[in-house]
């Protein structure tokens, strides 16, 4: 079962599960995994009372998060392969788990999530041992049915809401910039690429840097652009599959659904999302995922901070029995 709702729309909506029809699908970081949700797609009143933590399961992995130390001198040989290899960005993440609570409210939490982050995608499901929350907004693409128009953004660089761009966030987000422009220039038969002024992009308490893209392509093409932009500089690194093997690397956990994307299909668009600020739920854990890019200016430090400061952006809004 799932529950979601798109970026500034407070409707709420689900899947009937009447057709073989793909109406939304979760894709994993290595695209190994899918997790598919079939039928129409409509709008409910809420969520039903049977959607409970009931449905989840227990956590048997056993994993052991990283402790701020170890993180520390990950991200030191991290930035020494950047400086060896003259790489413009690679990205680390790690997983924040918090087991101190009796039970979780799904409900509550997801209405606590959409309530904080009205311009992201937002949904909650539970299918079989799989049960995820998020909310983000960063566009992989949308692809407009009817008029061929395909728009997707440039989103990197993250600092507290309250604080000035420094250099190293400006430069961060350059590449993922070019990488995408790159991209779409391969598609771009009538030469009307649309890019926009990099400007803010606000989401809860923290902000990203961001470029918007459009141009006009055929509908054949859709399925090759998505699989070229995916995984984007700001959720991988540059170059693409050498950041790939280093991320299989050094990252000391699975990266499952984080960072994958999520693709809807209405009447009018074929949308897809990029899984950033999201979580991994049990009955008796929460796994939290939250990344960095890193470059040759990183302060290990100040990534660590960073991380922390995304894994609010679920954390904050999940409501707990203790």
């Amino acid at each position: 079962m799932i529950y979601f709702k798109f970026p500034f729309d407070e409707k709420l909506y689900s899947t009937d599960e009447s057709s073989d029809q793909k109406s939304v699908i979760f894709k994993s970081f290595d695209q190994i995994e899918s997790i598919n949700f079939n039928g129409n797609i409509f709008e409910v009143n809420n969520v039903a009372e049977t959607f409970s933590s009931k449905l989840l399961v227990q956590e048997k992995s056993n994993f052991s998060e990283e402790i701020h130390e170890e993180y520390l001198e990950k991200l030191q040989e991290v930035i020494q392969v950047i400086k060896e290899n003259d790489l413009p960005k690679l990205v680390l993440s790690r997983r924040k788990i918090f087991k101190d609570f009796t039970d979780i409210n799904l409900n509550e939490s997801f209405k606590n999530l959409c309530k904080a982050y009205p311009n992201a995608f937002r949904y909650i499901f539970v299918k079989g041992e799989d049960s995820w929350i998020g909310a983000f907004s960063e566009v992989l693409g949308k692809f407009n049915k009817t008029t061929y128009e395909f728009e997707t953004m440039s989103l990197a660089g993250t600092i507290p809401v309250s604080e000035n761009w420094s250099e190293k966030e400006i430069e961060e987000q350059k590449p993922v910039s070019s990488y995408i422009r790159n991209v779409l220039e391969k598609f771009d038969s009538q030469n009307d690429i649309y890019e926009s002024e990099t400007h803010d992009h606000i989401s809860g308490n923290i902000k990203h840097l961001r470029t918007d893209f459009m141009l006009k392509i055929n509908p054949e093409d859709l399925d090759s652009i998505i699989q070229e932009l995916h995984p984007t500089p700001a959720v991988c690194g540059i170059p693409k599959e050498f950041c790939k093997e280093k991320i299989e690397q050094f990252e000391k956990f699975p990266r499952e659904l984080y960072a994958g994307f999520i693709r809807i299909e209405t009447d009018e668009f074929i949308q897809y999302f990029v899984n950033l600020r999201c979580a991994k739920l049990y009955s008796d854990s929460v796994h939290h995922f939250v990344g960095g890019g890193i470059t040759a200016q990183s302060n290990p430090e100040k990534e660590w901070i960073e991380t922390e400061l995304k894994s609010e952006a679920v954390l904050k809004n999940l409501s707990f029995r203790n």
